[in-house]
């Protein structure tokens, strides 16, 4: 056994030429390996690339949801498009999407959309809600199909020219809040790379809904919407977008969107442009120093009111400004209405609410002034119209509704929780925070927001 061990490492000895040291002979066997594994990485890289390996996809269920965290890509971005087409699909905070491009035939009566492969591929589905917020369990889900051949594909009654955007209305669509940040803004970054030459095809469709923003729609798409859920047609399309991808709410993530390109202020812009709005600019004290800037003061006819409305108007004349009283979203306003209107003032102040939504036809270098309602409302103020108004190239401003400012110390007393501990309601859960902070009006101290007005007045004066 002892011999057997010892030839054994004999023979696994390095024989060393006369003149050569083991140090030199070791360093040149190195430098081989490293030259082989350089090149088996190059190729592997080269492979990757020319076949386009990648993650596989999954099928989206009720439970499961699209796990590729992929960015969007634009047609045509990628340079060469594939023989066989493509299925890229996108997992935003609240949405699913998917951008299908090649060979595509869309059912609307199956909510079915269909890859058709030039050559025989893998099979792939993918499952989900075309809508912005997948919480939305009324809206009906869309298939998504790579065909393996296409045998199966169903024959086209019906051929475009043109690409297509499918999303979905419901959830919360009629919210004028909603409205603006799950569909317009979203519909908006899906479509205005094709200026107007796309189509959309629409399931749960509301021809009242398509009526009040059919100026945006009609600044979005030549064609007139498809209704979905009553299309028996195949249609076939270069490109279909599946879905709306909801960056953040009533805002757009610039390197998120198709091309990396639009931004709130983009949006802003299209909707000057779309309903003719004259003012592409808040006044320039600078410039013109005899003008009276023009300010905006929103009432709502519910909660959230302004109990002293008329002194808040007095104190906003006193710091310089023309102000103006109104409610905002009364049935009898159209939406090009109410753009026209808020487009003639330079300063829009409000309390937190859907009001300030019209916001996006403020003249660009205007200011916003939200109203932040009493109960630690700051965060959610401020994602919801702060951060969006910002994007925009409006000047933001927030004033905190003090409890004694809010008709809620009068109405529970100073040793409610919902006075003495905010964060403790906000832990109960959003229907709290709902039940006591969005059912307050607020009587804002004129002197303690003096500074808040005098800030704006300010700004416009450096413009």
């Amino acid at each position: 056994m002892k011999q057997d061990e010892e030839a054994a490492m004999h023979s696994s000895e390095v024989k060393v030429k006369p003149g050569k040291s083991l140090t030199s002979w070791a360093q040149k066997q190195l430098s081989v390996v490293f030259v082989g594994v350089l090149l088996l990485l190059l190729t592997y890289l080269v492979v990757s690339q020319q076949f386009g390996i990648r993650a596989p996809y999954v099928v989206i269920r009720e439970a499961q949801r699209i796990t590729d965290k992929q960015l969007m890509k634009a047609p045509g971005e990628t340079g060469v498009a594939k023989e066989n087409g493509e299925v890229v699909c996108s997992k935003e905070d609240s949405s699913d999407s998917c951008e299908v491009d090649g060979d595509v035939r869309v059912n609307g009566t199956a909510m079915s959309v269909v890859l058709v492969p030039a050559i025989s591929s893998e099979h792939r589905e993918w499952r989900f809600r075309p809508y912005s917020r997948r919480e939305s369990t009324s809206i009906k889900e869309v298939t998504v199909t790579q065909l393996q051949d296409a045998a199966a594909a169903p024959p086209c009654t019906v051929t475009h020219d043109v690409p297509a955007v499918l999303f979905a209305l419901g959830g919360t669509t009629g919210n004028y809040w909603h409205d603006f940040s799950d569909v317009l803004v979203p519909l908006f970054v899906a479509s205005r790379r094709y200026a107007g030459e796309v189509l959309f095809l629409v399931s749960g469709i509301m021809p009242w809904w398509l009526n009040v923003y059919k100026t945006i729609l009609q600044g979005l798409s030549k064609y007139d919407a498809v209704d979905m859920d009553a299309d028996a047609q195949v249609r076939c399309f270069p490109h279909v977008t599946v879905g709306l991808r909801m960056h953040r709410v009533l805002n757009i993530v610039p390197e998120r969107s198709p091309g990396g390109r639009l931004t709130m202020a983009d949006f802003a812009g299209f909707l000057r442009e779309a309903y003719a709005l004259p003012r592409g600019e808040a006044v320039s004290l600078a410039r013109e120093p005899e003008k009276k800037p023009r300010l905006l003061l929103i009432n709502r006819a519910g909660t959230r009111r302004f109990m002293n409305a008329q002194e808040i108007a007095r104190a906003a004349e006193a710091a310089g400004f023309e102000a103006v009283v109104l409610e905002l979203l009364r049935e009898e306003r159209t939406v090009e209405e109410q753009a026209r209107e808020v487009n003639s003032f330079d300063v829009m102040l409000g309390v937190h609410g859907a009001g300030l939504t019209n916001s996006v036809f403020l003249p660009a270098g205007g200011v916003l002034i939200q109203v932040v309602p009493y109960g630690k409302m700051e965060y959610v103020s401020r994602l919801e119209f702060g951060e969006p108004a910002a994007n925009m190239g409006l000047k933001y401003l927030d004033y905190s509704v003090a409890a004694e400012e809010s008709s809620l110390l009068e109405r529970l007393g100073p040793e409610h929780p919902a006075i003495v501990d905010p964060l403790s309601v906000h832990n109960s859960g959003w229907a709290k925070v709902s039940e006591f902070y969005l059912k307050q009006d607020v009587r804002i101290n004129v002197t303690r927001f003096a500074p808040t007005l005098a800030q704006a007045f300010d700004y416009l004066r450096q413009q």
